[in-house]
């Protein structure tokens, strides 16, 4: 494990990076390596597993407190094993002895993995399961008017054939015999300055108190399984880009009887062709023609809920931007709607035959300076800038 990388590194922030600095970093990452866009590729699908348990680590504020302190040996038992629970020379004390344990607990306010008094967090005590982060891609118009997607997770649940104890069928933890069932150990090292005397979780058992002789097999002994559900996510009408959604109870399984943790649900929406939206609002870009333009026409618009008629008055110019009331996406909360609006764009025909230009000549003869509101606007702002010349 020495070559695991950093997880500022991993998600490319900075060590002081805020909450919100680390969620933004994740969503662009999961984003960019998540498996439904990278089909296939497994480098994606590594970087993505790497960038989802930096998250996990940084997102968490006790967790990061350790990783920011220890690094990787402070939330990953198995990296660099060996623990803190060496002897600190240097803290004097009188016969009697100075408990470690206690110094460290004044620093880091309960132990912080030094497990140095009566006070420390007891690992039988009931523990929350981890949540479990996945993202999903779907469509604008799914995000319009919502759907339901199909999730395989892989999550940590108490394994079946032990109860989670973590021992084999027939067999129960006993009292581990190097710490009595205390879950710590003093150790004493005499120095020039007296007895120094540090208090640590036991190595055997690992803080608990009880140690397992005979593993069950089906978990060797951790009491959790790794297993693939299938959940079924209904996703509201509305939801935007990288929103979430939380399903409570559907993350790995507690510890010592303690609640499940949540599944949360990254939802990315693919962009659309022909629909761009700004928070519950909608536009859309129609094409109409140099005639329409002109003398007006009913044309067809295309909203997230189907075809509708619009009249175009007559003399629109490119660029004029209608609004539709109550057209756009549903609130998240179900009340009300956003509105779409629409840019019309004028289309100036091309490859005209001959008749044609003849026609449209004519046509331009018959029009006096009237006729053009920004072209007599413009020709006398010019001239009253430069004058005749």
């Amino acid at each position: 494990m020495a070559d695991k990388r950093d997880y500022y590194e991993v998600l490319g922030i900075a060590k002081g990076a805020s909450e919100d600095e680390i969620k933004s970093a994740y969503r662009k990452k999961a984003k960019k390596y998540h498996p439904d866009l990278n089909p296939g590729n497994k480098e994606a699908e590594e970087k993505f597993k790497e960038v989802n348990e930096a998250y996990e680590i940084l997102s968490d504020s006790e967790k990061k407190a350790r990783y920011d302190q220890f690094g990787h040996a402070g939330v990953d038992p198995s990296y660099g094993a060996g623990g803190f629970g060496g002897g600190f020379n240097g803290f004097g004390g009188g016969a009697g002895g100075v408990d470690l344990g206690d110094i460290f607990e004044s620093f880091f306010g309960g132990g912080g993995g030094f497990g140095g008094s009566s006070r420390r967090a007891d690992p039988n005590a009931p523990r929350r399961g981890n949540d479990i982060r996945v993202s999903v891609a779907i469509s604008f118009m799914e995000a319009v008017h919502g759907c339901k997607k199909t999730l395989n997770v892989t999550r940590q649940d108490t394994c079946t054939e032990c109860g989670g104890s973590g021992a084999a069928k027939g067999t129960s933890p006993e009292t581990c015999p190097e710490c009595g069932g205390s879950g710590s150990v003093t150790t004493q090292q005499r120095t020039p300055f007296g007895v120094i005397q540090n208090r640590r979780p036991c190595s055997r058992c690992g803080g608990k108190g009880k140690v397992i002789k005979s593993p069950c097999k089906h978990c060797s002994g951790s009491g959790r399984v790794a297993t693939n559900k299938t959940i079924e996510v209904s996703i509201p009408a509305g939801i935007d880009d990288d929103q979430s959604l939380a399903l409570r109870g559907q993350g790995d399984n507690g510890l010592n009887g303690g609640p499940n943790g949540d599944l949360i649900v990254i939802v990315t929406v693919r962009p659309d062709a022909m629909f761009e939206r700004d928070r519950f609002d909608v536009w859309v870009t129609v094409p109409i023609t140099y005639t329409q333009a002109c003398i007006g026409a009913d044309v067809i618009v295309p909203t997230v809920d189907g075809k509708v008629q619009y009249s175009v008055p007559e003399g629109t110019q490119s660029g004029t931007t209608f609004r539709l009331k109550g057209k756009g996406i549903q609130y998240l909360n179900g009340k009300g709607k956003g509105d779409q609006y629409v840019k019309v764009t004028v289309e100036i025909p091309r490859k005209l035959t001959k008749d044609q230009r003849k026609a449209l000549q004519a046509f331009e003869e018959t029009l006096k300076d009237d006729n053009y509101e920004q072209r007599k606007g413009f020709f006398k702002s010019l001239k009253d800038k430069f004058g005749d010349k």
